[in-house]
């Protein structure tokens, strides 16, 4: 166990490289991409991972990490069981906030906005990209839901096998995408001292994003 000196000297100085306003393109869709693709590009582990931060009904926050599946021009775009925690969270209150980090780049994207379902037919497109494994899995969980133990859990996948292990596994109608609208999208840089380089875009009424320098 870390004494209180012991975790209070955890820490890392980062001296990578910076981040100035005439790096960034104008589209904060195309500067994350470029920014993902060099993750993927130095092997990170899981360069697609994000914390996704929801609100319940009380106005209590959770956070979790999820895997983003798509980056376009309408948003990011991740799938999951809509009748989990999070869904019912979405229900409530759509906004969100996403935290990407890629600590080997000293680098993070933190992006705000706000979720709505994607088609069925992406849903299910996705959903049959999937290996079966997963998509039976799909079946046999029912997400955030309280079990007795491992072996429930193992019991409902064995059953879902049986029911949908021959021929196409039918999309679940619990099961779908959601996509995140971006209000703001926020790049970090790590530097020294802690002086590190913030640069967040913020959609106007007009749909031009403008782009801002933030104190660290």
């Amino acid at each position: 166990m870390l004494s209180p000196a012991e975790l209070a000297a955890l820490r890392q100085d980062y001296a990578q490289r910076g981040l100035r306003r005439s790096d960034l393109d104008s589209d904060p869709i195309k500067q994350f991409n470029a920014w993902l693709a060099e993750a993927v590009d130095h092997q990170l582990l899981e360069p697609n991972a994000m914390i996704v931060s929801s609100v319940d009904a009380a106005g209590q926050p959770w956070s979790r990490t999820i895997l983003l599946k798509m980056c376009d021009e309408r948003g990011f775009t991740f799938f999951t069981n809509y009748d989990g925690a999070k869904g019912r969270h979405f229900v409530a209150n759509p906004r969100v906030a996403l935290t990407f980090w890629w600590n080997a780049l000293e680098r993070q994207v933190n992006i705000t906005g706000v979720v709505a379902k994607t088609s069925r037919e992406e849903a299910e497109a996705y959903f049959h990209s999937r290996p079966e494994s997963s998509q039976i899995g799909a079946w046999a969980s029912a997400q955030s839901e309280v079990i007795a133990d491992r072996a429930q859990l193992e019991q409902q996948f064995a059953k879902a096998q049986a029911n949908y292990g021959a021929g196409e596994i039918p999309l679940p109608p619990h099961w779908g995408g959601y996509c995140v609208t971006p209000h703001t999208i926020e790049f970090w840089q790590g530097r020294r001292s802690r002086l590190h380089d913030r640069l967040r875009y913020t959609r106007q009424a007009d749909g031009v994003w403008k782009i801002e320098r933030l104190s660290p």
